[in-house]
C-alpha cells in the first residue's frame, strides 16, 4: 500500500514537472542575414535563426504575409533558410521562432530583420548620377563665386578711380585759382599803400600844400622883407 502510494506520487509529480516543463515559456531566438542584409538582385543570402536549445524545430515567417512559412528541424541550435536568385518581391521584414520536442507552443518571435533588395541597373547608375549632380553643382558655383569676385574688383576699382580724378580736378581748379586771387590781392596792396601815401595825417594832400604855400609866397612879395631870423627860417 506504501509502495503504491509512492508510485503513484512519483508519477504525480513526474507528469506535473513535464507540464510545467511544457508551459514554460521559450525564450525568443536571434535572426540574421548572411552575408548581409543588403543584396542584389538576382543573388543569394541566407537567414539563420539561432537558439540556445537542441533538437527544435525552427520557422520563418514574414511580416505582413501570413501566407509564408517554412519551416525546419534541426539538431543544433541553429536552421539555415536560404534563398537563391531574389526578386525584389523577397524583399521586406522577417522573423522566426522555434518549438522543442517537449513543447507545444512556439516561442516568442525574434526581432525582425529586414531585407533590402537592390537592383543592379539602379545601383550602377546612382553613383554616377549623384557624381555627375555634384560636379555640375561645383561648376556652376565655382563660376557665380569667379563672376562676383570679378564685379566686386571693378567696382572697387572704378570707385578709387572716380575718387581721384575727383581730387585731381579740385587741386587743378585750386591751382588755376591761385594765382588770380594773389594778383587781385596784390593789386589791391598797392592800391592801399598808394592811398596811404597820399593821404597827410591831417587829411591834406601834398597838391593842396603846394598851392597853399605858392599864395602865401605870392602875398609876402608885397609885404616887407622878413627879418633875418624869419628869412632862416624859410628857407629851411
Amino acid at each position: 500500500m506504501t509502495a503504491e502510494f509512492l508510485s503513484l506520487l512519483c508519477l504525480g509529480l513526474c507528469l506535473g514537472y513535464e507540464d510545467e516543463k511544457k508551459n514554460e515559456k521559450l525564450p525568443k531566438p536571434s535572426l540574421h542575414a548572411w552575408p548581409s542584409s543588403v543584396v542584389e538582385a538576382e543573388s543569394n543570402v541566407t537567414l539563420k535563426c539561432q537558439t540556445h536549445s537542441q533538437n527544435v524545430t525552427f520557422v520563418l515567417r514574414k511580416v505582413n504575409d501570413s501566407g509564408y512559412k517554412q519551416e525546419q528541424s534541426s539538431a543544433e541550435n541553429e536552421a539555415e533558410f536560404p534563398f537563391t536568385d531574389l526578386k525584389p518581391k523577397d524583399a521586406g521584414r522577417y522573423f522566426c521562432a522555434y518549438k522543442t520536442t517537449a513543447s507545444h507552443e512556439w516561442s516568442e518571435s525574434s526581432e525582425h530583420l529586414q531585407l533590402v533588395v537592390t537592383d543592379k541597373h539602379d545601383e550602377l547608375e546612382t553613383p554616377s548620377m549623384k557624381t555627375d549632380t555634384r560636379t555640375i553643382f561645383v561648376a556652376i558655383f565655382s563660376c557665380i563665386s569667379i563672376l562676383l569676385l570679378f564685379l566686386s574688383v571693378f567696382i572697387i576699382y572704378r570707385c578709387s578711380q572716380h575718387g581721384s580724378s575727383s581730387e585731381e580736378s579740385t587741386k587743378r581748379t585750386s591751382h588755376s585759382k591761385l594765382p588770380e586771387q594773389e594778383a587781385a590781392e596784390a593789386d589791391l596792396s598797392n592800391m592801399e599803400r598808394v592811398s596811404l601815401s597820399t593821404a597827410d595825417p591831417q587829411g591834406v594832400t601834398y597838391a593842396e600844400l603846394s598851392t597853399s604855400a605858392l599864395s602865401e609866397a605870392a602875398s609876402d612879395t608885397t609885404q616887407e622883407p622878413p627879418g633875418s631870423h624869419e628869412y632862416a627860417a624859410l628857407k629851411v
